[in-house]
């Protein structure tokens, strides 16, 4: 979009490669990319570039809030690269985000998409006092994967930062999962609960696609079934609004999730 790009931000639509970036452009979401354009982390399976982290533009949060009026976005969704060099993880940056929206644009809707904040409450604590609607942290894959999938991550560590966001009484606490990289059944059934048991209320279930060659092997195609079985047992496990599909990701139909809280 020349709009976006004009101003210099970065989508994860775009960035991530995401099959349904049309879809949600059309129906007034998108995905900001926030804190620059290179991960600090390394993992096997996103398609979002590593390498040395950019200085933090003070200006991005008003250059958002703009692009976001100007295309009449109704549901933004803030996510990040993962930023292990800043102190505070990018928090800080999050809330101005999130601030500048309440200011500029309060009728918009605002998901923030964090990283861990290698399990910080302090910082968490920052992006959770400015109250987005949605607060979504991807749990990505279940606990015996993450050496191959998430080497720097910490599946316990997750379920806290989830855990934190529903004790702090945030309206949607959302997570996501990849399938096709070797869980098996029962194992993603251990995970709804273990989201449930955190305060978790919505789910994404989407199908692992090889980003490139350079990246984790897709080690099966699953059955659009297998999505249908999933979600009903997401259901089953207590959570509220599950979207579970092939191309279904994290940010996909984000605003009828908040529509239904």
């Amino acid at each position: 979009n020349e709009l976006i790009q004009g101003l210099h931000l970065i989508t994860v639509c775009q960035s991530a490669h995401c099959p349904n970036i049309g879809e949600c452009f059309g129906s007034g979401t998108a995905t900001f990319l926030i804190l620059g354009g290179s991960c600090t982390r390394r993992c096997t399976f996103c398609a979002v570039p590593k390498g040395e982290p950019q200085p933090v533009d003070p200006a991005e949060p008003s250059r958002i809030v703009e692009a976001a009026l100007v295309m009449k976005f109704r549901h933004a969704v803030l996510t990040s690269v993962t930023r292990d060099d800043l102190s505070d993880g990018g928090a800080g940056h999050f809330a101005e985000c999130i601030r500048e929206f309440r200011r500029q644009a309060p009728e918009t809707t605002v998901e923030v998409l964090t990283p861990d904040f290698c399990g910080s409450i302090p910082a968490l604590a920052t992006v959770l006092v400015e109250r987005p609607d949605v607060f979504n942290h991807n749990i990505e894959t279940v606990p015996r994967l993450y050496p191959f999938v998430r080497p720097l991550a910490d599946y316990g560590r997750s379920l806290k930062v989830l855990s934190a966001a529903a004790s702090a009484g945030i309206g949607v606490v959302k997570s996501g999962l990849m399938v096709g990289l070797g869980e098996r059944s029962g194992e993603m059934l251990e995970v709804f609960r273990d989201l449930v048991a955190a305060g978790v209320t919505a789910l994404t279930i989407g199908q692992y696609l090889r980003p490139s060659e350079a990246h984790l092997a897709v080690v099966e195609y699953v059955h659009p079934e297998q999505f249908l079985y999933y979600q009903e047992q997401a259901y089953k496990a207590g959570l509220k609004h599950v979207a579970s599909g092939p191309l279904v990701r994290s940010s996909y139909h984000a605003d009828l999730m908040v529509q239904k809280k």
